[in-house]
């Protein structure tokens, strides 16, 4: 016997693709040959290395199909095959929050059948070891069923389920998400380093392990699990009590937090860690394009963070050699925590979110400011993330729907009176509906920047602010704070973006 093996993302139950060629990869001894079939259509590809890729001609929707991989009396089988629309659900924990965890979860997840949406879920491994690889051939795609769904992304499903009723086809989903890790662990080190900025992720990495060996990391790290195990328990049982209290308040009772744990080779935070160990496994599967919900782990470099999303999308497109395989990104809500500050640097992630879907091209933005919940990072109502990225996918990608439907209003330009600003907006042709009493959270400010609450008149889709303390108003902004209550939408029902009228402001 011989060692033809196929990457483990390929699998019984899988989707393929439509309308691209087909990438199709594994191991096996050189000089081998291989024959990959599917439908009818055969192609070969040679080894070397031990490595060999096939690529299948692009096909039309449609299965279930029958896979074999072949090569000198070895043979590999997949079945119920899948032809439709694959997309990678990239971030971190709100990407990763669980179906069953979600709100009405277990229901959807008890009574899920019929739906055209199927997952394969990247393993969680933050170290390549004999274990990475046993456990990695664990793996495989599922259907959707109560057996299996429990543990998919929410917001995942959620894109998927309505993307497959609108399209007509199966979605195949790739969770590849990891909570709490910053966008640097999922772009390599070599093209952090092009940058000052996305540099210092690594250079802090490197000053946590200056000096140090790896058996003393380990040794650090085995101290922190065991600690951690005892800490984690506590901190529950606290918050099954008191549910509405603080962290200040939960840290009393457990003991203080030392998350996140040592910094080193073993950990998932890492800039380029899970990079390596996750990402890496899954390309260059043919995709239709990236979903992405992340930004809160890197909340302590807002100002940086356009630079280092541009960095993620360029280092992704180019892993798939594709420039033009689109990137579809969840602006963050609304949030603070009990008893925290109110502060404005999750608006710089929200601001560069949007200046990123503004100057990169075949990129989407869903935005999502109502979905927020006041002391809970991870609000847990993922049916309205998942499918305004849907919109957005329908809009850019597929061009089944207008940008009109597809987004909220979006802030456009400026006109300068002489005691007022009038404000216009894309994608608010039909106007803004209020919810709540009325307008609120836009603030106007002159020559000195110090904002003071606006009163707001609304014509049409226009948005008109002054206020009695500010003689000649030169700067707006809307919702320019980490947590605020949302009272401006579209009338589509997708709220007006958060913005303020210059980046210098």
């Amino acid at each position: 016997m011989g060692i033809l093996a196929c990457a483990p993302i390929f699998s019984d139950h899988m989707v393929l693709q439509r309308g691209k060629n087909i990438k199709v990869w594994g191991i096996a001894y050189d000089g081998w040959k291989v024959e990959v079939s599917i439908n009818g259509t055969t192609v070969t590809a040679d080894t070397a290395e031990h490595k060999w890729m096939a690529v299948l001609p692009a096909m039309e929707a449609g299965g279930p199909y029958e896979m074999t991989i072949s090569s000198n009396g070895e043979k590999i089988t997949f079945t119920d095959i899948m032809v439709g629309e694959v997309w990678l659900a990239g971030g971190q924990s709100n990407m990763e929050l669980e179906l069953q965890n979600s709100l009405d979860g277990k229901n959807v997840v008890a009574n899920i059948k019929d739906v055209n949406v199927r997952f394969y879920y990247t393993k969680k491994n933050a170290y390549i070891d004999e274990y990475f690889y046993a456990d990695e051939r664990n793996g495989g795609w599922t259907a959707a069923s109560p057996e299996t769904a429990s543990a998919w992304s929410a917001v995942g499903y959620y894109f998927a389920k309505k993307l497959s009723e609108d399209l007509g086809v199966t979605v195949g989903v790739i969770g590849c998400n990891w909570g709490g890790t910053s966008a640097s662990a999922w772009i390599s080190r070599q093209m952090l380093e092009t940058d000052a900025d996305t540099k210092t992720y690594v250079d802090e990495y490197d000053k946590a392990m200056e000096g140090k060996t790896f058996e003393q990391y380990c040794a650090e790290l085995k101290e922190y699990e065991d600690w951690y195990n005892e800490w984690n328990p506590k901190i529950g049982e606290f918050y099954a009590k008191n549910p509405n209290a603080t962290w200040d308040e939960a840290q009393a009772y457990a003991g203080p937090s030392r998350w996140p744990e040592p910094m080193g080779p073993k950990s998932p935070f890492r800039p380029a860690g899970v990079y390596e160990t996750m990402l890496k496994r899954v390309m260059p599967y043919s995709l239709a394009g990236f979903i992405y919900y992340q930004g809160e782990s890197d909340d302590h470099k807002p100002n940086s963070y356009y630079k280092l999303l541009k960095m993620l999308i360029e280092q992704w497109r180019s892993d798939w050699k594709d420039d033009t395989l689109p990137f579809i990104a969840v602006q963050l809500p609304m949030h603070m925590e009990r008893g925290d500050e109110n502060r404005t640097n999750w608006a710089f992630i929200r601001e560069a979110q949007m200046r990123m879907h503004r100057t990169v091209k075949n990129t989407g933005i869903a935005v999502i400011s109502e979905c927020g919940e006041y002391g809970n990072i991870h609000p847990v109502d993922k049916r309205p993330v998942g499918e305004r990225l849907e919109l957005q996918a329908l809009c850019h990608v597929y061009g089944k729907i207008t940008a009109d439907e597809a987004y909220g209003p979006v802030y456009k330009s400026t006109l300068y009176g002489e005691n007022s600003l009038t404000l216009s907006f894309d994608y608010a042709k039909d106007g803004f509906e209020i919810r709540g009493e009325k307008p609120t959270g836009f603030e106007i400010a002159g020559e000195d920047k110090k904002f003071v609450p606006a009163k707001v008149e609304i014509n049409g889709d226009k948005i008109t602010l002054s206020a009695e303390a500010v003689n000649r108003p030169l700067y707006a902004r809307y919702n320019w704070i980490n947590f605020a209550e949302v009272t401006v939408f579209g009338k589509n029902g997708i709220p007006l973006a958060p913005f303020r009228t210059d980046y210098n402001a």
